[in-house]
């Protein structure tokens, strides 16, 4: 079906607005939208029953789909991850902690069966660390008590890789202590309210309060993560895509934003070709997708997927599965041959 968009521009600091008025198919600016609508009804067939009326589609800055859902807030998963990382890359830039620390400094209990993980191991998900009550066999960390200390670790530190929430709950748990405050109060007031978040579209859900500061979920299980809307997503996948400025103001370090989406796991572990950078899925994977490509990706099909060469960002939001990023990659395609092919 042809889908109703308009392409909104976006005048001095980043504001979406959510419009529906019908175009002519052919040509509106750049964009041919016959091709944007045969990407759009790719995805949606392949997606989930949901298919994407909560997404949304930026293109350098403007809207160019938008539906009708985008403004309803959600649990994203394990989208989670990439604002918790984010919390360290500001940390790292305000000097109160370093990548390479070990996280024992300021976790005691660390100090034991952990002393040699890092914030580095942590968001490369090297770490090794493992909770009372994970099963080291299968799953990837989904332990009622993450904030235990398993004497039994995964592996050594920055020896293997392994995706793991125990080990990112934990590793929100060391943010909170560096910074005195909760990583949503942080990010809140460092990030959220700079770029315009909409407070009513988002919120970051806790586990409560540990020696006195509230420690949000890192991992973005057990439902304690980000929950946020698809448009509120957007923003925060532009201000990656803008290298961390938003209306001519630093908000993030530039070399975070490089090192954060540029893979990692290869720096510490020689010959490993996961695309993971700093808890962000990095180029490689979406294959055939433009080599700077990165996302932050959560179950049930949560995607913010920015593409820095084509100006990209693509909120999509769901409650319904998974699909293989080779199907993503297809979508990305589909939408490449909308917006460069005329």
């Amino acid at each position: 079906m042809p889908y109703n968009y308009l392409i909104i521009s976006l005048q001095g600091a980043y504001t979406l607005k959510n419009n529906h008025e019908s175009v002519k198919t052919g040509y509106y600016g750049d964009i041919n939208t016959d091709k944007l609508n045969t990407a759009l009804n790719y995805l949606e067939s392949v997606c989930g029953k949901e298919g994407i009326k909560r997404m949304i589609i930026l293109r350098n800055g403007e809207t160019i789909y938008d539906g009708p859902e985008c403004d309803v807030p959600q649990n994203v998963w394990s989208c989670t991850k990439s604002f918790t990382s984010t919390v360290l890359g500001l940390l790292i830039a305000e000097g109160k902690c370093s990548p390479d620390d070990k996280v024992c400094q300021y976790l005691p209990e660390l100090k034991q069966h952990y002393p040699e993980v890092t914030f580095r191991h942590f968001a490369t998900m090297t770490s090794g660390y493992r909770a009372l009550g994970d099963d080291k066999a299968g799953g990837h960390g989904q332990s009622p008590t993450p904030f235990k200390p398993s004497p039994q670790p995964l592996f050594e530190p920055g020896t293997q890789y392994r995706y793991w929430d125990s080990a990112m709950n934990m590793f929100a748990r060391a943010l909170s202590k560096v910074a005195g405050e909760s990583p949503e109060s942080y990010f809140k007031r460092n990030v959220a309210d700079p770029i315009g978040m909409d407070t009513e579209k988002w919120d970051w859900k806790d586990f409560g309060e540990m020696e006195g500061i509230m420690v949000n979920g890192g991992a973005g299980n057990k439902s304690r993560g980000i929950i946020i809307s698809a448009r509120e997503m957007a923003r925060f996948g532009q201000l990656f895509l803008n290298n961390g400025k938003w209306d001519g103001e630093r908000i993030v370090p530039k070399k975070w934003i490089k090192e954060a989406t540029s893979p990692q796991v290869s720096t510490i572990i020689p010959g490993d070709t996961t695309p993971y950078g700093f808890n962000w899925w990095t180029s490689g994977t979406f294959p055939g997708a433009p080599e700077r490509t990165f996302a932050a990706k959560g179950f049930n099909n949560n995607n913010c997927i920015v593409i820095p060469e084509w100006g990209l960002v693509i909120s999509r939001l769901g409650l319904d599965g998974n699909i293989e990023n080779e199907k993503w990659a297809e979508f990305i395609r589909l939408l490449g041959d909308a917006i460069l092919k005329k």
